[in-house]
């Protein structure tokens, strides 16, 4: 889907759908929706409105023909809700859901009104990238595997999706809008793709080809060999049970110019996850390909940061394995040191997401970053705590962590914050280890954040917890149902804030 940007009356604007709003209780429409009202001879607020009922409700839809009365085929008003209320995550979920009407009815051309601009005051150059942001959301559909495309061969693909604005001077905001938005959206989707592939297809070993394909990162991918060396035996001791082999990814992104700050991602690569010999249900192994959804963010997130080329150096780290039950799978109560010499008892080996992103740290820091944002589909305990509403948040420093938050609210996702406590080290305490990998039945996501926080020695740390918010059983405002590449625009945001 092609989305442009053109300078035209809507009265005047040529398509097969046309997409106007309305706020909430609105009787008499105004600025665009008011001409193209008086064009039709003022069937929005004489029918519509009166004798349909149409309230503006927040995603409210009403189709109507407009007769030729102007050159739009059809006319798609839509809600905005309550005026007060309205800001750039309320036009990212309309335009997920206005796009997804377009396809049903078949548009093969959509032009829009830029939502917010007018009467609701927001900066033109927000509208546009969160207009295109939950275009580009909403319009995602994950067919490859399917021999049949649900009868999509019957229906007409949105080719064109054109904003409309009158006003000369906001044009140039508006598309750097549009590219801003499409870069992100499209990073998005990226991680969306990593996510719903088969584990049979995701292997470390095609995340590793993802990496590597990104133009304008650098990246190296390091063999078992290589790690071994390394001293990374937390995270080679998930991978052992697995015939596919290990993949140490690490990509890397240098700005031609000042470098403001070093900043590394670290994603959790686990392809997929029986749970190793302390072997899961069956019911919770189903979805275990979505295990690497923090490795999919970090790929999505630096595909984004290679196009919009922030002042920052950022390094994308993965450390990509499978944590199989096979001959040579590791075992509870094994003593494992990890590459910064510190010794873990295995409590549980379903809980090896932790041990991968350890080493992973631990590696990162050697870098010289002066940040480190983790991201791992981590524990069921914060799935419990927060659903699938919110990701979970937790770190060493309370200024990062608050900046974290606000960039996840500015793209449209939320991070809650978690506590670390001191007190939670006392749950993985060992008798024969420097610590053991699992705590107690109680506070699950924050006892996986302490052990974390073991690797970092003077970096600003920060742990996200995504196993919620990953892979959702229903539609969540623009988010459809499925996989959602969470954390890639909450943390391209915190990048750009720098």
């Amino acid at each position: 889907m092609k989305i442009t940007v053109k300078k035209i009356s809507l009265t005047e604007a040529s398509c097969d759908l046309l997409v106007v709003n309305l706020f909430e209780n609105v009787k008499s429409p105004g600025g665009g929706t008011g001409a193209v009202d008086k064009a039709l001879d003022n069937l929005i607020s004489d029918y519509i409105i009166k004798k349909e009922g149409f309230k503006g409700k927040l995603n409210e839809m009403y189709v109507l023909p407009t007769h030729g009365k102007i050159p739009a085929d059809k006319i798609l008003l839509v809600g905005l809700g309550k005026s007060e209320e309205f800001n750039p995550g309320k036009i990212r979920e309309v335009s997920s859901k206005v796009i997804k009407k377009a396809g049903s009815l078949k548009a093969k051309t959509v032009c829009t009104i830029l939502h917010g601009a007018g009467t609701a005051g927001l900066e033109a150059f927000e509208c546009a990238r969160a207009l295109t942001e939950g275009a580009i959301i909403g319009n995602y559909d994950f067919d490859k595997y399917k021999s049949k495309k649900d009868d999509k061969e019957d229906k007409k693909k949105i080719e064109t999706l054109q904003i409309i604005e009158i006003e000369e001077s906001k044009l140039d905001d508006i598309q750097q809008g549009v590219e801003k938005g499409r870069i992100i959206a499209l990073a998005t989707n990226i991680a969306r793709d990593l996510i719903y592939e088969p584990a049979c297809e995701a292997t470390p070993t095609r995340l590793a080809e993802a990496a590597q394909s990104i133009n304008g990162i650098e990246c190296k991918v390091l063999e078992k060999d290589e790690v071994e060396k390394m001293g990374m035996r937390l995270y080679l001791a998930v991978s052992r049970g697995s015939a596919e082999p290990p993949k140490f990814i690490h990509m890397k992104y240098t700005p031609q110019g000042e470098c403001r700050k070093k900043v590394a991602i670290v994603g959790k690569g686990v392809t997929f996850d029986s749970g190793g010999l302390d072997l899961k249900p069956p019911s919770a192994m189903r979805m275990m390909k979505e295990d690497m959804s923090g490795s999919a963010a970090a790929i999505g997130i630096m595909n984004a940061i290679a196009g919009l080329k922030p002042d920052v150096e950022v390094h994308g780290i993965i450390a990509a394995c499978e944590n199989m039950p096979g001959s040579r799978a590791y075992k509870p109560g094994d003593v494992i040191k990890a590459m910064n010499g510190k010794t873990v008892e295995i409590d549980n080996t379903d809980a090896e997401g932790r041990l991968t992103l350890a080493d992973a740290i631990h590696y990162a820091e050697n870098q010289g970053v002066e940040e480190i944002i983790d991201i791992a589909t981590l524990t069921g305990a914060c799935v419990v705590a927060l659903g699938q509403l919110a990701s979970g948040i937790m770190g060493n420093d309370r200024e990062f962590v608050n900046a974290l938050v606000d960039s996840a609210e500015k793209g449209g996702e939320r991070f809650w914050q978690l506590p670390l406590y001191d007190e939670f080290k006392d749950d993985i305490k060992s008798d024969v280890a420097d610590m053991k990998n699992a705590g107690g039945r109680y506070a699950g996501a924050s006892t996986a954040g302490i052990f974390l926080k073991e690797f970092v020695s003077k970096a600003k740390w920060a742990h996200i917890d995504i196993a919620g918010t990953a892979y959702i059983d229903k539609e969540i405002k623009e988010m459809p149902k499925g996989a959602t590449g969470s954390g890639v625009r909450a943390i391209v945001n915190y990048i750009l804030s720098l």
